[in-house]
């Protein structure tokens, strides 16, 4: 029998609305990707011991590793501790060295899992950094932890760097230190501003040619340290810009959760790699997109990939920091977690008709896992907001 409910309108009535999804299938065993597909991963709140949402939230540990399962099992490595599980947003350095500190254990029970760690500077509040030095510290500390406990590093951008760096030579300076120490080679991370308003005017400049070639400098003088960088501006041709400016073995990792779908195909001489917070929403549909790009079936990628964009648009439409809200939405309304409640309240950072709309292009996009499962919660979801 079909699903239907009744969902509310812009105009403040309501419309019958009737599912047409249908449930992408998992996978028999582990699929095998041509392209390297970093899935960045939420947490779970734990509400029953929640006692300062807004200081020091509660995690479920069980659940929040249990998701982490489920993305190995349809073959993503993970980025983990990075802004997708609020990091810097409900989630502070405290918090994070415990989730990493935790799945790197977990990794190792899972053959082949494999995920890399956000290492920044969040424990370092903007305002006490008086000095490069005290940034490089910052950075050392983070980076050296995710090492002693067996991890490798993303080196995610600095608040602290954006308001005291002045000039390119600063960030120079900062990476070039920071690089020469590390262990093994490293993710960079290119956060737009949409992402973090406080990031704006990253690698020394707003102009991104000159912001550009300063990035391209760093990784140029320390291309042995440096894996990809991760790019996320929302703007492809910057990225298919910087893309095709990086040093032979360098690889160009889209943070693009609006344009991934064609970033990943490529245009036939180039295409990136992806490290993409969607992919906790949509990880089946991009497993199985991913899987038929690997098999040479550019057309079953296109078709199954496609649907998601709309819906990773909406969930990344600005004020774009507050995506991580319609990510675990998702997570909720597919099971993978029993409630719809955030570190430090974030599920409170979008409206009713957001969360409708999140629905409605999931829907179309085949990734409500169990509909029948879905339609109740967002059902109980709208009373609780008053739509009976």
């Amino acid at each position: 029998m079909p699903i239907s409910l009744s969902l509310p309108c812009a105009d403040g009535g309501l419309e019958a609305y009737r599912l047409v999804g249908v449930p992408t299938a998992r996978p028999a065993a582990v699929p095998v990707f041509n392209r390297i597909a970093y899935a960045a991963a939420h947490v779970v709140s734990d509400p029953l011991r929640e006692r300062k949402p807004w200081e020091t939230p509660a995690i479920d540990w069980e659940s929040t590793l249990a998701f982490r399962h489920h993305l190995w099992s349809l073959g993503f490595r993970i980025a983990e501790a990075m802004d997708t599980a609020q990091r810097g947003m409900g989630l502070d350095w405290a918090g994070a060295q415990e989730l990493i500190r935790r799945s790197l254990a977990e990794a190792r029970t899972v053959p082949g899992a494999d995920l890399a760690c956000g290492a920044g500077t969040d424990h370092l509040s903007p305002a006490d950094a008086r000095s490069l030095d005290d940034v490089i510290a910052a950075y050392e500390e983070q980076v050296g932890f995710v090492e002693k406990h067996g991890g490798r590093a993303v080196l995610m951008a600095s608040r602290a760097l954006a308001r005291i760096g002045a000039s390119p030579d600063d960030y120079r300076k900062v990476y070039g230190h920071i690089l020469r120490q590390t262990k093994d080679k490293v993710v960079l991370h290119w956060l737009g501003d949409m992402f973090d308003p406080q990031l704006k005017g990253y690698w020394g400049s707003e102009a991104f040619e000159q912001a550009l070639e300063t990035v391209l400098s760093i990784i140029a003088e320390n291309r042995d340290k440096v894996e990809g960088i991760k790019i996320s501006l929302l703007d492809n041709g910057k990225e298919v810009a910087l893309r095709g400016r990086l040093p032979e073995g360098v690889l160009c990792f889209t943070g693009d959760d609006f344009n991934y779908a064609e970033l990943i195909e490529g245009d036939g001489k180039a295409y990136s790699h992806a490290l993409l917070g969607i992919f906790d929403a949509v990880a089946p549909q991009a497993s199985r997109a991913l899987a038929a790009l690997a098999a040479g079936d550019a057309a079953t990628f296109r078709s199954v990939i496609a649907p998601t964009v709309p819906l990773s648009r909406k969930i990344f439409e600005a004020p774009t920091q507050y995506y991580k809200a319609g990510v675990v939405f998702l997570a909720w309304l597919n099971g993978h977690q029993a409630h719809f409640t955030m570190p430090a309240g974030m599920q409170s950072a979008r409206g009713l008709l957001h969360y409708v709309d999140v629905f409605r292009l999931a829907d179309r996009a085949d990734v409500l896992d169990r509909p029948d499962l879905a339609a109740e919660r967002m059902k109980s979801f709208l009373r609780v907001c008053g739509v009976s």
